[in-house]
Order: C-alpha cells, then structure tokens, then sequence
C-alpha cells in the first residue's frame, strides 16, 4: 500500500510549481517505464502491481514499492494502469547547440501539451536530438508532454531559454522560419545544419524573432484548410529536411 506522503507528493507533481519545487516528475505505464528503467534518468521510486514485478527484472539499487492498481490511478493520470508508475528527477536545463550537419529544431511558445509530446516524438522519429524552446513553452516534464511522447522524451534533449538572447548568439547558423509568407520548402535547397524554427499554434513565430530568420519557409496547401496543427507542419518541415 501506497503512503499518504507519497500519493500526496506524486498528485503534487501534476503541477509545474510542485515539479520545479521538488525537481522531480512522475512517468506512468509499463511501456514508457521500461524504456526509462534503460535510460540516464535517475529513478526516486518505483510503484509497482505485483503482476508488473513479478514479470520484470528491477536493478536491485532501485527503490520499489509495491502497489495497487487503483492506487497507481489514482496518484497519475492515466485512466488506466495495471503496472507502475516511476518518481524521477528532472535533468539540468543545459544549454545546447546545433553542431556540425545537425538539425536543431526550435519552439517558440507551444501551449498545448499533446502538440509538444508529439513534436518529441517526431524528433525521436528522425533522430532530431536537440530542442530549444522558448521559457513560455509548455514543460517538458507535464504529464500529458512525457505520456503523448511516448517514451521519446528519453532521447531528445531539451533547453529551455529566452530564444531572442540565443539566437543573437548563433551568428553563423542558417535559420529557417516557418512562416505564410516563406518560400517553398519542397524546391528549396535546405542546409544539413541549422535551426528550424516553429511557431506558436495560435499567432505563429513572435514579431521579435523574425529578424533573426534567414530563410523563410512554407508548406504549400493544396486544399482548403485553413491551417496545419503545429506538430503535422513539424513532421512535415523536419522531413524535408531530411529527405534533401
């Protein structure tokens, strides 16, 4: 049985001011578990059915508590958990760069934690390994950003920063700029190193960024929808990219 200490810290760390408090989040379900229990992150605890332990070999310098099902619904998000959930500590915020024929994708201000987690999992997809995103980007660590990733998150690394102060250190790298107005992304000749900029879902690249841009891009519409969700135009820029 879970303590009241634990299930009290765990449901605190659905909140961003509790996880930057405590420098800890909380990964949920077998699958995004076992990847973790294979990764760098440092486990604080691990919650666990007696069904998942009996099945799954646990480093021994693992903390592990065992658990029900209920208890482990009720401490997470999922609505459904029949194996564990992890308590991990969040990683420094360090600061990155693109290096050498390195794509690095920037977020300036996405709001929405689906869109995020599926944008980690698109750089997973094509071996973007560095984001940088905006301080106002949704954090990395949101429930809703590590479970719609999928486990991605584990091989993307991410820095948040005032884009504007970095950017105006990055003087001789091409950055490309998602933008109405840009130039055909398709017939573009595109770099093998540089930062692809993505914009906010509801206004786009901030004013203060756009300067900075030294070549904007565009996903020709051959339809009538009016827009692409953030992360559809991502997978869609990031694979240009890719295929050039």
């Amino acid at each position: 049985m879970v303590s009241k200490k634990w299930q009290k810290l765990v449901k605190s760390l659905q909140y961003k001011k509790y996880r930057k408090e405590e420098g800890l989040f909380f990964v949920e379900g077998a699958k995004s578990v076992l990847e973790l229990l294979h990764s760098d992150f440092k486990i604080e605890i691990l919650f666990a059915t007696d069904s998942f332990l009996e099945k799954t070999q646990i480093s021994s310098k693992i903390h592990i508590e065992t658990a029900k099902e209920q208890e482990l619904i009720d401490m997470g998000t999922l609505q459904s958990n029949q194996d564990c959930l992890a308590v991990v500590y969040q990683k420094e915020n360090k600061f990155i760069y693109p290096e050498k024929e390195e794509l690095l994708l920037m977020l300036d201000d996405i709001q929405d934690p689906g869109n995020m987690g599926t944008i980690v999992r698109i750089c997973d997809w094509y071996g973007v390994k560095k984001v940088v995103a905006s301080n106002q980007t949704v954090d990395l660590y949101n429930p809703k950003v590590i479970n719609s990733s999928m486990g991605s998150f584990l091989r993307t690394q991410i820095f948040y920063t005032d884009l504007k102060e970095y950017l105006s250190k990055q003087t001789n790298v091409p950055v490309y700029g998602t933008l109405l107005e840009g130039e055909n992304i398709h017939t573009l000749p595109l770099s093998k190193n540089g930062i692809l900029m993505m914009g906010n879902e509801a206004n786009g690249i901030s004013d203060e960024l756009i300067p900075f841009i030294t070549q904007k891009v565009t996903i020709p519409k051959f339809g009538g929808a009016e827009s692409l969700n953030v992360a559809i135009a991502t997978a869609v820029a990031i694979d240009n990219f890719m295929r050039k």
